[in-house]
């Protein structure tokens, strides 16, 4: 058979994965078994203690503002003193609120003013003499140094006075008396409507504290119009000349007390930093609110202080401790059932294999649940409306039954209980809602597990979803009941519509674990056996091609296994499967077995025992070399080599033994199957079946006595050779599959009875009876007249191919 006719039975991608995980693992193949068994342990019990303890069961998820409702009742779960950060808040704004601001007062603003303006009034008079002399006096615009700018008017007002001293002083005195006292800006009114800190700007270290400092104070405003008033009753000016006096003297007016941002900053900051941090105490078991209960200023610290407490309260390390003690405890319970439960019935993988699929399927649940907790929390926290805010019913959305129906289908019901109530117990402590959450999460796993039955399908995942959909329906509803919440229309369909969303979801993520779990770990599923049936796939097809009397013994082999599976409680569908592959290996040489032999034709007269028993026993090593070649899964392929365990070829033995030379020695080992024996219960009842089946092929008359005789005595040479002391089969287990085989192979070979008024009439008349055809029957191997002609040898192996067909009777 062509290797391209053998496509391989593994995905390039399956390939490549496997390749990956055996690089990963391969540091810890140089540890022991139960070495790896308990790192993997640990292992899990640490991951998923860190996924619990920053869990919900901590605090609370809710989010407040004040003015908000309450969606829960909220109690405190121990004594709590912790520091209230939003009423310290509230005590440094208002600390700074109170901090005086700071002003800085010059108390030399008037003289300054006042020095300023008789120095221009001089220089003004010095500028008025020199141009006197050259006759210029009033001659073009003049600039008044330190009044700004002037026109004739300025000039000649003061000039018109003769720059009078007596005039100088009067003026000086107006300016003297308007600026007297504190001045301040107009907009630094705001900061003294409560008492300041004055420090004065000549001595810095002098602050004194202004007591309703807005009374006794004038603001700029104010001055500039008393200075307009009293420059408006000087005798002696005519009215232009007092609003140009006017003009030039508003600039010099200036507060004399201002706001000083920087230091009124660093004094508010000084207050604050003065207040001491304010404590909440609350007590255990203290109910701090109430659900439906508006959320004030004082309740919104009291929740910030428990969610702190439960982010980095005093007992952290007490909850991680116990926690990780719970935590270890249930993944110890689950792998103490799961060593029982591989005791009572067989299963696909070791007990530690089986622990290792259940734990990771548990982890990932976790991760889902704590995922699905935290995206329904912030979606609640958008501001929606009721009961869309409400984070108990979108956790009805949440797969919770994916682990469970991924158990259920790959290995157990069992185990994918025990799954169950660990990831429910698990969603109880993650929950804001506890209990109620692992009630749901039980129930919807339950409903997954006893609604997808037998995996013979795809879309038994669906139906399965479809089951846990409507289980989540009615427990979501029926839970809202409980709790009291108002069952109005809109609340219910939302309940029932994320119930439904929570089966789909299931659905989704047990169907995309499956391959990879499948492939992962070596499971073969019952839809994975059934692509395995396909007479399409070419290795069949060869085999029936190369091999017809193999390919009708292998079918004929699985039958009768697959009935005595199913007595046994064994797996008849792996059986049948197993048998379909289990001789592949004979497509390399079909002529050398019996029945693929025309009768009188036996290529091993030709042949030395040596060569013919070294040919009978390579189909095994060749059809596991065939098998490896197509990645065919192994608990397919363990049929090729446990079919025949470590048995002899007696009659070849014997006849090699006879031919031999004297001083000959004749090697037994040659003539024995490589073995293993059966390790498992369906490769030990294929054993069976198909010694039994060649055996009743053989008889010339299969009637319900020879049968019993010739399945009897396979069974007891079985049995005695010790090919059965490595798989767990009971001695009431090999009589239950003894009396299966008995009937199947009594109904398959049963005798056929004429039916009367059917049977065509006798000739009679005068036509010529036609001539027989020379068919070709297809018959093939040999048939005995007598059970104890048949060549069992004492292994309760048929040697038919030991047998010369020229000395058989027919």
């Amino acid at each position: 058979m062509s290797s391209r006719r053998r496509p391989r039975f593994t995905s390039p991608l399956t390939r490549a994965r496997n390749a990956a995980l055996s690089f990963v693992v391969r540091p810890f193949q140089r540890f022991t078994p139960t070495t790896r068994f308990f790192i993997t342990y640990g292992l899990f019990v640490v991951v998923t203690t860190l996924l619990l303890v920053n869990s919900y069961s901590r605090g609370f998820p809710e989010s407040y503002q004040e003015g908000e409702v309450v969606r829960r009742t909220v109690i405190a779960p121990t004594d709590i003193s912790v520091m209230d950060w939003t009423e310290t808040e509230k005590r440094r704004a208002a600390a700074k609120e109170a901090a005086r601001p700071v002003f800085i007062f010059d108390s030399t603003r008037a003289e300054t003013a006042i020095q300023s303006f008789r120095a221009a009034w001089d220089d003004l008079r010095k500028q008025a003499e020199s141009h006197s002399s050259s006759g210029n006096v009033n001659n073009g615009k003049k600039e008044l140094k330190g009044l700004g700018e002037g026109d004739r008017a300025l000039v000649s007002a003061i000039a018109a006075h003769r720059f009078d001293p007596a005039e100088l002083e009067r003026l000086t005195r107006i300016l003297r008396e308007v600026m007297d006292g504190y001045v301040y800006e107009d907009g630094d009114a705001e900061y003294l409507k409560q008492d300041i800190s004055l420090v004065d700007k000549r001595n810095p270290g002098m602050q004194s504290i202004l007591t309703m400092p807005q009374s006794r104070m004038t603001p700029l405003s104010a001055v500039q119009r008393s200075l307009r008033s009293r420059i408006s009753q000087l005798s002696g000016w005519s009215t232009e000349e007092q609003a140009a006096i006017n003009t030039a003297m508003q600039p010099l007016v200036r507060p004399s007390v201002f706001f000083d941002p920087a230091a009124t900053t660093a004094a508010r900051d000084e207050s604050a930093r003065k207040i001491e941090m304010a404590h909440l105490l609350l007590r255990r078991n203290q109910v701090v609110a109430r659900e439906g209960d508006m959320v004030t200023g004082p309740m919104l610290a009291q929740l910030e202080a428990i969610r702190d407490y439960g982010r980095e309260g005093h007992r952290w390390w007490n909850q991680l401790f116990g926690l990780l003690f719970l935590v270890a405890a249930l993944y110890w319970l689950a792998w103490k059932f799961i060593e029982h439960r591989s005791t009572s019935i067989s299963l696909m993988l070791s007990p530690r294999r089986a622990f290792t699929l259940v734990g990771s399927a548990i982890l990932i649940q976790t991760i889902l649940i704590r995922v699905g907790f935290t995206l329904t929390e912030s979606i609640v926290t958008r501001g929606m409306s009721a009961p869309l805010n409400d984070p108990t019913i979108w956790n009805f959305a949440i797969p919770f039954a994916a682990a469970a129906l991924l158990i259920a289908v790959l290995v157990d019901t069992q185990l994918g209980l025990i799954t169950a109530l660990m990831t429910g117990l698990f969603a109880g402590l993650l929950a804001p809602t506890g209990v109620l959450a692992s009630i749901y999460a039980v129930i919807s796993s339950a409903a997954a597990i006893y609604g997808v039955g037998r995996y013979r399908e795809r879309q038994s995942v669906t139906v399965a979803g479809l089951a846990v959909s409507g289980i989540n329906a009615l427990a979501a509803v029926a839970l809202i009941a409980y709790g009291q919440q108002p069952l109005t229309l809109k609340t219910i369909f939302f309940a029932i519509g994320c119930g439904i969303l929570g089966g789909m979801m299931t659905t989704i993520f047990t169907a995309g674990g499956l391959p990879i779990n499948e492939s992962l770990f070596g499971i073969l599923t019952d839809v994975k056996l059934l692509e395995l049936s396909n007479a399409d796939l070419p290795v069949l097809g060869q085999l029936a091609l190369r091999a017809p009397g193999t390919n009708q013994h292998s079918h004929a082999v699985g039958q009768l296994a697959e009935e005595a599976c199913r007595a046994v409680g064994a797996n008849p569908l792996l059986a049948r499967i197993g048998a379909l592959y289990h001789d592949i290996g004979k497509t390399a040489a079909p002529d050398m077995f019996v029945e693929n032999q025309q009768r009188g034709i036996n290529p091993h007269d030709r042949l030395k025992p040596t060569q013919s028993a070294r040919i009978i026993t390579s189909h095994v090593t060749y059809g596991l070399k065939l098998a490896k070649e197509i990645g065919l899964p192994k608990q397919i392929s363990d049929f090729i080599p446990q079919h025949h365990g470590t048995r002899t070829l007696h009659f070849f033995l014997r006849k090699a033994q006879a031919q031999a030379r004297p001083g000959e020695e004749i090697n037994e080992a040659e003539f024995r199957y490589p073995g293993p024996k059966p390790q498992f219960k369906e490769s030990a009842i294929m054993m069976i079946a198909d010694s039994c089946e060649a055996a009743a092929r053989s008889l010339a008359h299969p009637n319900p006595e020879n049968i019993r005789a010739i399945v009897t005595k396979i069974i007891d040479a079985i049995i005695s050779d010790g090919q059965l002391e490595e798989c767990n089969l009971t001695l009431k287990e090999i009589t239950t599959i003894r009396e299966a085989i008995i009937t199947a192979l009594t109904a398959i070979y049963h005798a056929r009875i004429d039916y009367p008024g059917f049977n065509p009439p006798a000739i009679t008349s005068g036509l010529t009876q036609l001539p027989l055809a020379e068919l070709d029957t297809e018959e093939r191997g040999v048939s005995y007249t007598m059970t104890s002609e048949i060549p069992i040898n004492k292994a309760g192996e048929v040697e038919d191919e030991a047998i010369s067909h020229k000395t058989v009777k027919r």
